[in-house]
């Protein structure tokens, strides 16, 4: 049927022939019985395409016509899915995330957080921008993400990509600012990225570092006897004052250490410098706060110039510049006085720009400059052509004054003070004075008006004036102190320049502020990262020591996150062989040397130890009480289970945490997953009071905690199981893993296939069951099997291995059942094989996230 007989007269009019599912007479295809409506849901449900795109543009002509479509949105909803999750195209992957991270609404949190970390890890460095960018919608959508976020953030960071540094920046600054510890191993990746970034992310990129950079490294100008040149000596400033500031500093020198800068801001001044010449005049700014910010006194002053170059640009770019022109010529005076006549004013500069030109101008003026400066304000000159000329100069002052209408405040209390000079020095002006007190009198001000009043009486005397008008020169011209200047930019250099807060003059909403230098400088290593060269593993023990040892700053080391366990492949229960490994991970690389009367020594020692430790351990059993014992009980794991990383041994400072989902029932509550922890000790020291502290789950979320470890012996392990109920999601347990020393943040996040436990189904209660969970309940895709799946034994094996599932016996199809740990929600799953390798995977399950995240896993794991 084509698009054009779904606008068909509703009545019945057209002469098409009838539609598909529909009798002529009944009516039009936009009649709202329910016959009609059910036969649309068919089409919906259907496999066929052609059917779902018609059924489409059906629905899509009934809502044009005003009818009601409610009823059919659960069927449109479950195509809203696109069968290729990974389409080729990467705009498409890109916009979908886009799309479901604007939609604000809680519910579809969870699946939000897994597209997050799907596109996260795409090949396409655009879709990962897209995933940097949806993160801050997320975390404003439900902050308790937030945890969750980070790790996608500390993943995204390592990204060597230019196109993806400036969002996932702009991320961190949203979601975690203060996770500076996040910027460590990427610094200098940052600064050798930051010419190529698009300048929008450099912007980002040179304000985040401007704030990293002034916690990591000393004050440049620390040693610096006076922030500004002896010869930059303040117009108004005080001779005395200047000598106690002198002394005040001498001294202060004589304690300092002789400066060294760090390399590391040695290179972000080097490659930001080159920006100064970007057409941006964002990113030109960026650059100058940061000089202004960081910079050693004797490289700021590059900065001028282009600052003045982007004083020829558009009034809102001058306004901004002109802003941070006027706070840098508080400290940096001398940097801008080459350049004093760019900052004269123009008759066609709009006003604000004009005060703030006056304003730089009054921060430049010393002994040097005050008379070219003096001569650009025009009220001098008018004032010189008044004491010579006649009434042709009246006029034109009044001409110019004709503007004061528009005056108010202090301005026009300075004109009339000025009207007051020039009424005593020429008498001429008495008509410009009677002018401008006259408007003085009717300001909205009452100071003005009083102050106006009482010079009027005074200068302008009739017969009620008192006698105090006859000492009105006295009054008026007696010789005064100098005045005190006190830029209104003075105490601006606090906020960042070029930020919004600094153009207000306020701190605006989401401000970081500027730190303080440190004290003392900071562990420079932390900015290290060592990749090793494991091409020089030779031996035996090396390969299998590059099995078991990650690269120290590998993606999945963290002190959270489900990171899968490289020990899992390797023999398990090998506690001496965990040991010996990180033994030798600590005492260097000299693998290399050692040869077969080495390895022999190794081994002996080895077995040394594992003797020791059984001894130890069989002490440590006696002593333990019986129902101690019985909840920290070791469940041998199956091949198929794997062991995860809770915390790193070079985190842990030695201590090595692993778990794992044990699939067995957890005995003091049903409704919470068995996860089976080990903790080896790997110092030469004893570690005590093993324990978890401050659990921070998800609404609903609940957790059993083991028994506190007295003590773990050096070499020793021990495991012990707890329970956590995730609610059927596959939200992050949150927790602080503690010693009698220190604390650890970890995080215990399930794969979905761990939430389950197996149901056992006869054929017939499996087929009535599935029936009861059909339409949004029933999630139907198909694959090809991988080239290892030929048989059903692997087939089942790969199923139950991703999913805690049972078989259904003497089933047709493949069918397997479980029901969800917390809730008890059955979960179904069958996997009808054809011929040529392909497969129909069916998953009927009451929760559908579930659902749509268990058919993901096991398509993963029958495709491989």
């Amino acid at each position: 049927m084509s698009a054009s007989s779904a606008f068909s007269d509703e009545k019945g009019g057209s002469a098409s022939e009838p539609e598909y599912g529909h009798d002529p007479a009944s009516g039009g295809i936009f009649s709202s019985d329910y016959k009609r409506h059910d036969d649309l849901k068919e089409m919906l449900d259907s496999n066929k395409d052609s059917l779902k795109l018609e059924a489409m543009k059906r629905i899509v002509a009934m809502i044009a016509r005003g009818k009601n479509t409610s009823d059919l949105f659960p069927a449109v909803v479950k195509n809203v899915a696109c069968k290729n999750i990974e389409d080729p195209n990467q705009l498409i992957r890109a916009s979908a995330l886009r799309v479901l991270s604007s939609i604000r609404v809680t519910i579809i949190v969870p699946i939000m957080m897994l597209a997050i970390k799907e596109a996260a890890s795409d090949m396409s460095p655009y879709v990962r921008k897209t995933a940097a960018h949806a993160i801050p919608k997320l975390h404003s959508l439900d902050p308790e993400q937030k945890d969750q976020l980070i790790e996608v953030i500390e993943k995204l960071l390592a990204d060597k990509t230019t196109l993806v540094a400036g969002s996932v920046v702009m991320a961190f600054e949203e979601v975690c600012p203060d996770r500076i510890d996040l910027i460590h191993k990427n610094y200098r990746k940052l600064c050798n990225l930051l010419i190529d970034v698009e300048e929008w992310g450099q912007v980002v990129i040179i304000n985040m570092l401007t704030r990293y950079a002034r916690t990591q490294f000393l004050n440049p100008n620390i040693n610096e006897s006076l922030l500004e040149d002896s010869s930059e000596k303040a117009f108004y400033a005080s001779d005395d004052e200047e000598d106690e500031d002198k002394k005040a500093e001498a001294a202060a020198l004589a304690k300092r250490k002789p400066y060294v800068m760090d390399p590391d801001h040695r290179l972000l001044l080097r490659n930001t410098k080159p920006l100064l010449q970007s057409r941006n005049a964002a990113v030109v700014m960026a650059v100058a706060q940061l000089y202004f910010h960081l910079a050693p006194k004797a490289e700021v002053g590059i900065i001028a110039k282009a600052l003045v170059r982007l004083m020829r640009s558009h009034s809102e770019v001058q306004y901004v510049v002109l802003q941070n022109v006027a706070t840098m010529t508080i400290k940096r005076r001398g940097m801008f006085e080459p350049y004093l006549k760019s900052f004269y004013i123009r008759s066609t500069d709009p006003t604000q720009i004009k005060i703030l030109k006056l304003e730089v101008l009054t921060n430049l003026a010393n002994e040097t400059n005050i008379s070219t400066i003096l001569r650009e304000f025009q009220v001098l000159f008018y004032i010189h052509c008044l004491i010579k000329r006649d009434n042709l100069c009246l006029h034109i002052i009044l001409f110019r004054c004709t503007q004061v209408r528009c005056l108010s405040g202090m301005k026009l209390l300075r004109i009339t003070f000025l009207c007051v000079f020039l009424f005593f020095s020429v008498f001429q002006t008495k008509l410009l004075t009677q002018y401008v007190l006259n408007l003085a009198k009717y300001d909205q001000n009452y100071d003005i008006r009083d102050r106006a009043r009482f010079i009027r009486q005074l200068i302008v005397p009739t017969d009620k004036s008192g006698a105090l008008s006859k000492y009105a020169k006295k009054l008026f011209l007696a010789l005064k102190p100098a005045p005190v200047l006190e830029s209104q930019f003075k105490d601006r250099d606090h906020f960042q320049l070029g930020s919004l807060s600094h153009l207000l003059n306020a701190k605006a909403g989401g401000y970081q502020e500027l730190p303080d230098w440190p004290e003392s400088a900071p562990d420079p290593s932390v900015r290290n990262v060592e990749i090793p060269d494991w091409s020089k593993c030779t031996s035996r023990k090396d390969r299998k020591e590059k099995k078991l040892d990650k690269p120290f700053y590998s993606d999945s080391e963290g002190e959270s996150g489900p990171t899968e366990s490289a020990d899992s492949e390797s023999d398990s229960g090998s506690g001496s062989e965990s040991a010996s490994a990180s033994d030798e991970s600590g005492s260097g690389s000299e693998s290399e040397e050692s040869g077969e009367e080495t390895e022999s020594e190794e081994e002996e020692e080895d077995e040394e130890k594992e003797n020791k430790r059984k001894k130890r351990l069989d002490k440590t059993k006696a002593k333990k009480p019986a129902e101690e014992s019985a909840e920290r009980c070791t469940i041998a794991p199956s091949g198929s289970i794997k062991m995860y990383e809770l915390l790193h041994r070079i985190t842990g400072e030695g201590l090595a945490v692993e778990y794992c989902f044990s699939r067995q029932p957890f005995s003091p509550d049903p409704n919470m997953v068995a996860v089976q922890i080990q903790f080896t000790n790997n110092t030469n020291s004893e570690t005590k009071n093993l324990h978890i502290e401050e659990p921070r789950l998800q609404s609903g979320m609940r957790i059993r905690e083991f028994a506190e470890i007295e003590v773990l012996a050096a070499g020793e392990s021990v495991t012990v199981v707890m329970g956590i109920d995730f609610c059927d999601s596959t939200q992050a347990a949150n927790f602080q893993l503690c010693t009698h020393t220190r604390k650890f943040f970890v995080s215990i996040q399930p794969p979905v296939g761990e939430l389950m436990t197996p149901a056992f189904l006869t054929e017939n209660d499996f087929k009535k069951e599935q029936g009861k969970l059909m339409g949004m309940n029933e999630i139907s895709e198909k694959l090809t099997l991988g080239e290892k799946c030929v048989n059903e034994h692997v087939i089942v094996e790969r199923v139950t291995a991703t999913a805690n599932l049972s078989r259904v016996p003497c089933g047709s199809d493949k069918e397997f059942a479980g029901k969800t740990v917390s809730s008890g929600c059955l979960v179904l799953v069958t996997i009808a094989t054809k011929e040529g390798g392909r497969a129909q995977l069916t998953v009927n399950c009451e929760k559908m996230v579930i659902g749509t995240m268990l058919v993901k896993d096991i398509m993963q794991a029958l495709s491989q």
